[in-house]
C-alpha cells in the first residue's frame, strides 16, 4: 500500500474517532456507488451527515479541504442520493468536510458543517 493510502487511512479514522467524540453515531465507512466512495456517513440527532474527509501530510501544497471542488461535490451529492434511495432516509440531509493534517503522530482536524449543497 502506498505512503498515501495509509496516511488517508489513518485520516479516516482520526475523522470518524473525532465524529464519534462529537456524538455522532457512524453508519457506514467507505460506501461506495459507481466509481464515487462516501467516506463516512453518519447521523447526527436527526440528521444525516455525508462527510467527505481529506487527509494531508502537511499543508505544502494546499489545505486539504480545498480539493473538494464542484466536480467532487457533484459525485457526492450522487452517491448519497443513491445511499438515501437505498437506505430510504427521506429526512434532512448535510454535507460536511473534515479536513485532516497529520503531523508526526498528531492529527490536526477542521470541521466544515455544511460545506456544500450541489444539486439536490
Amino acid at each position: 500500500m502506498g505512503k498515501h493510502n495509509e496516511i488517508g487511512q489513518k485520516g479516516e479514522q482520526a475523522a470518524a474517532e473525532f465524529l464519534e467524540q462529537k456524538g455522532y453515531r457512524i453508519l457506514h465507512r467507505n460506501w461506495r456507488y459507481r466509481r464515487t466512495e462516501l467516506d463516512i456517513v453518519a447521523m447526527s440527532t436527526r440528521t444525516m451527515v455525508f462527510v467527505e474527509v481529506k487527509t494531508r501530510s502537511d499543508y505544502t501544497f494546499s489545505v486539504p479541504e480545498t480539493a473538494v471542488d464542484s466536480k467532487k461535490q457533484h459525485r457526492i451529492t450522487q452517491a448519497a442520493i443513491a445511499y438515501m434511495t437505498e437506505s430510504r432516509h427521506e429526512g434532512a440531509i448535510r454535507f460536511d468536510i473534515l479536513s485532516v493534517v497529520l503531523r508526526g503522530d498528531n492529527f490536526y482536524i477542521d470541521h466544515y458543517e455544511d460545506a456544500f449543497f450541489f444539486g439536490l
